[in-house]
């Protein structure tokens, strides 16, 4: 089946002031969000993208944009199912102060039991998110082909999510999963189980693009947990 290419979106204003996003409109990224996808295509130069599927909100849009600017021909989507997780009345406060709040233990601790007041349970999170990812695993390969590869720009607890999934972990444990700002995570997907190739890497990915025998180079992929994914290193 297909090898997915999970970008997570630049580093934005709202990771760089504390804020909890979540679907808040109008966040962009900032200067070194900017820098950061600039860089993507030639990160990507290597790899055969068969279609590029974003999350519609702003700062992941912002992130591809470069990319669909140097390959003007690839087939874009948005998808609303790889959306960030909506926090409800959470989106827009700062993280700081939402550190105190009884939920954030469960959040960090128990997230399965977790929904946000106002949003969505970091369940429903998780399940609309896989199931967008399968979908687009079964169309891409019918369009494309087996060993097509294809990319999606979301955030950082979708990505974590589907880490977890593709990994076989419980949710509960998805917190001990990390992604970057514009890090990229790799899983292939085969009939009978997935296997995650690269995970957070913010180096060359040269060593991703497929063999003549659809084999492609296998590296190693390398507190608490920021809901909303942090900001990674400064």
């Amino acid at each position: 089946m297909a090898t997915l290419i999970l970008v997570r979106h630049g580093r934005s204003t709202a990771n760089t002031s504390g804020v909890l996003a979540g679907r808040t409109p109008g966040v962009a990224l900032d200067e070194q969000g900017v820098a950061q996808a600039a860089a993507l295509p030639g990160r990507l130069a290597g790899l055969p993208l068969a279609a590029v599927v974003t999350s519609p909100l702003q700062r992941c849009l912002e992130t591809v944009r470069p990319l669909l600017g140097a390959r003007p021909g690839i087939e874009t989507h948005q998808e609303e199912r790889i959306s960030e997780c909506d926090y409800g009345d959470w989106s827009g406060r700062k993280l700081s102060e939402l550190a105190d709040e009884p939920l954030m233990s469960v959040v960090q601790q128990h997230p399965s039991a977790a929904a946000f007041p106002g949003g969505e349970s970091m369940r429903a999170m998780q399940a609309r998110a896989v199931d967008a990812v399968r979908d687009w695993n079964i169309r891409v390969e019918a369009e494309h082909g087996e060993g097509a590869v294809y990319l999606m720009c979301s955030h950082g607890d979708i990505i974590k999510s589907l880490v977890a999934d593709a990994l076989g972990m419980h949710l509960d444990l998805f917190q001990r999963i990390h992604a970057d700002p514009c890090s990229v995570t790799a899983i292939r997907y085969t009939r009978l189980r997935p296997f995650v190739v690269r995970l957070g890497d913010t180096g060359d990915l040269g060593s991703l693009t497929p063999r003549e025998n659809g084999e492609s180079g296998k590296k190693d992929g390398g507190g608490t947990a920021v809901v909303g994914g942090g900001t990674g290193a400064p």
